[in-house]
């Protein structure tokens, strides 16, 4: 079975576990999230999107 999920969901996700369980306060999440955000439109997209996708399929290959 092939479940793909979106990084995006995920870390949302977990994010809202993290304020929801007080681990992290609705500042950090704000934090985190425009970090992401202003991330997302830099020259580090692209190692960061690649170095997720070598981990992905790294993980991918240890369960087969």
């Amino acid at each position: 079975m092939i479940f793909d999920i979106s990084a995006v969901l995920l870390f949302g996700a977990a994010s809202a576990l993290a304020v929801k369980t007080k681990s992290a306060g609705g500042g950090a999440a704000i934090v985190l999230f425009l970090f992401g955000f202003f991330t997302a439109g830099t020259g580090a997209y692209e190692p960061i999107v690649s170095l997720v996708k070598a981990t992905a399929d790294a993980l991918s290959a240890l369960g087969n």
